[in-house]
């Protein structure tokens, strides 16, 4: 198994062990982001030196810069946020881009399911309107009726996007897509 082969099959591991869990206890553990983000960097610092290491600290740092604002707003947990962070540790900061977007692309895919479902189509479009008006109203401020904090509002396990975007970069990656 080459480098390559070795970043994704951790990464992979990462995504369907962190997709796993989220999907069974809503919550994504510490103790699972915090050593893969972890052995990702030394992964990176054994295969290329500083400049692996440098790799993996900029993977993550993206990913906790770009999604601080979504956890401040409470619209995405604090573990989403590490797992998010420990797979840019793995594979990188131009990869962790395509899967954050995928990644986005099958949570909205498991919202509008979730919200058909439920029969909450027109409540949840009026709580995206409240969201929008308070932005431009008030910029960015938390909303405690429309955030993770309210019970009553349907939440998404986002581990499980998250390992559905990976897989999916993954396969784009290895066939060249």
């Amino acid at each position: 198994m080459n480098g390559t082969e070795t970043i994704w099959a951790f990464s992979l591991a990462l995504a369907f062990l962190a997709g796993w869990i989220d999907w069974r206890t809503r919550r994504i553990p510490n103790w699972l982001t915090v050593s893969s983000l972890v052995i990702g960097l030394l992964l990176h610092s054994w295969m290329a030196g500083w400049r692996g290491a440098l790799f993996s600290v900029e993977g993550a740092t993206l990913a906790l810069v770009l999604l601080l604002p979504l956890v401040l707003l409470r619209a995405l947990g604090a573990g989403d946020w590490k797992l998010m962070a420990a797979l840019g540790a793995f594979i990188g900061p131009w990869m962790l881009m395509f899967v954050l977007v995928a990644s986005f692309l099958v949570s909205g895919l498991m919202a509008t399911v979730l919200m058909i479902q439920s029969r909450r189509v027109k409540r949840t479009l009026r709580n995206l309107v409240v969201l929008v008006r308070g932005f431009f109203s008030f910029g960015l401020r938390r909303n405690p009726d429309i955030s993770l904090d309210n019970p009553v509002l349907l939440k998404l396990p986002f581990g499980v996007a998250a390992a559905t975007g990976t897989v999916i970069c993954f396969l784009l990656a290895r066939w060249g897509l």
